[in-house]
């Protein structure tokens, strides 16, 4: 997404400086899951249209509801963009699952039933899709509304090693989100790479999902503490990642999880 995008930027230039030790000593606090994967549809639809926009959205929550409750499917949102840029898009929607089967089948569904062709989404003048997949990601089960997305993309050195990823998600990324999550002020996370390239491989997406806007800043204070309790020994972070590439994504969601 993408939909889901994270952390403030002045935020992750600090987690940029994390040093290899304290990753070293953390590593153990998370591990790879089962892949995750999410299917994300990006639209840029005039302003005229934003209503309609909504009550699309709202109808397409009857088939997702049931993909759900089968078991096709773990979770389900919609996104309205805050931060507009001009090749940006305005609104996604998405829904994520354990299988590309999953994914698929409920992408099937929409195409049957017309819902693809309705008058909203034919006045949009861009629109693309992402299908992403992730092996580190956790949430709590639950639906809200007026939530918020964040979300950071970067993009993997061509020298970083073929566990940049691995090691930079167990020792940095993952430790510091599951505490966020433990004490509610996220309902969710996950760490996401293409699983259908459509750009140069080698880019990562980080998204959380903010309880409130308090969270944001909670979030960031979080980072700040976390920074202050490790010693930092080095930028690998920074070694790792083309700095040029970095982007930030800030979404109003509305999401549900099983």
């Amino acid at each position: 997404m993408n939909r889901k995008l994270w952390w403030v930027s002045a935020g992750l230039c600090a987690l940029a400086m994390a040093g290899a030790a304290p990753a070293r000593a953390q590593m153990s606090e998370a591990k790879e899951k089962p892949p995750m994967f999410s299917y994300v549809a990006f639209w840029d639809i005039p302003r005229a249209q934003w209503g309609e926009m909504a009550k699309s959205m709202a109808e397409d929550q009857k088939v997702l509801d049931k993909a759900v409750a089968s078991g096709t499917l773990v979770g389900y949102g919609s996104d309205v963009n805050l931060v507009h840029q001009v090749d940006g898009p305005t609104h996604d929607d998405w829904w994520s699952s354990m299988s590309m089967a999953g994914l698929v089948n409920v992408l099937n569904q929409f195409y049957s039933s017309g819902t693809v062709t309705s008058p909203v989404l034919g006045s949009a003048t861009k629109h693309w899709d992402n299908i992403l997949v992730s092996r580190y990601y956790n949430w709590h089960s639950g639906s809200w509304k007026n939530a918020y997305t964040h979300g950071s993309f970067y993009q993997l050195k061509p020298h970083a090693p073929d566990d940049a990823l691995e090691t930079l998600s167990k020792g940095l990324i993952v430790p510091l989100l599951e505490k966020l999550l433990a004490d509610g002020t996220i309902h969710e996370y996950e760490v996401d790479t293409e699983a259908i390239h459509t750009d140069a491989p080698g880019g990562f997406w980080i998204f959380y999902l903010a309880a409130n806007p308090e969270a944001l800043d909670k979030v960031t204070a979080a980072l700040q503490q976390t920074l202050k309790s490790n010693p930092l020994d080095g930028p690998a972070f920074q070694s790792m990642t083309d700095a040029s590439a970095h982007r930030d994504y800030l979404v109003r969601t509305d999401a549900t999880y099983k």
